[in-house]
């Protein structure tokens, strides 16, 4: 059953791909691009997330993540000339929601296989979608397990700064997400 999920899942995948009319250069040059902007962002949030746990713990390390996180993506988003976003059907933050039915679709095709990385073309823009693991045991202390994995003061923390939270209960290297980066084609 699982295997024909996943050959459906990869079949609806190269249909859509090829449905964006992206040339294979093309799309070779954004999905390194994209790859480029996400390891980079991914490198900076996780040097800075590492400093605020290690300067005031995991709740401090939430803080931080609710107050500077949108202003470090921002100056990565102005040097690298694209819109960087993190999106997520167990999104911590509202904005961070699936938003459109590529990213619904996307979605689903990332969750049912073990696809790392795609391009696609939207209109006038190119968009590139890269996995997000848990892939550290400090994700986990503000993404995990709630009885298990996060402390007290974290989650008291996380219900006020994020009362509608969602992005908890996962696993070491568990998918919990997709980096989203708008690349503009005019």
């Amino acid at each position: 059953m699982r295997k024909i999920l996943t050959i459906t899942v990869l079949v609806v995948f190269i249909l859509f791909s090829c449905k964006t009319g992206i040339d294979p250069e093309t799309y070779q040059e954004y999905q390194s691009k994209g790859n480029e902007v996400t390891n980079l962002a991914q490198a900076t949030l996780l040097s800075n997330v590492g400093s605020a746990i290690q300067k005031g713990g995991p709740e401090y390390a939430v803080e931080f993540c609710n107050l500077k996180v949108s202003g470090i993506v921002d100056s990565l988003n102005q040097v690298n000339n694209c819109k960087i976003s993190r999106i997520s059907e167990k999104n911590r933050n509202p904005g961070n929601a699936l938003k459109t039915k590529a990213d619904k679709k996307l979605w689903e095709l990332f969750e049912m296989s073990a696809q790392t990385d795609t391009v696609i073309q939207d209109n006038n823009a190119i968009l590139y979608y890269k996995r997000i693991n848990t892939a550290m045991p400090a994700c986990l202390k503000c993404h995990g397990n709630p009885d298990a994995d996060i402390n007290s003061s974290t989650k008291e923390k996380l219900q006020r700064l994020y009362p509608k939270d969602l992005a908890t209960g996962y696993d070491l290297n568990e998918f919990r997400g997709l980096w989203k980066v708008e690349f503009n084609m005019q």
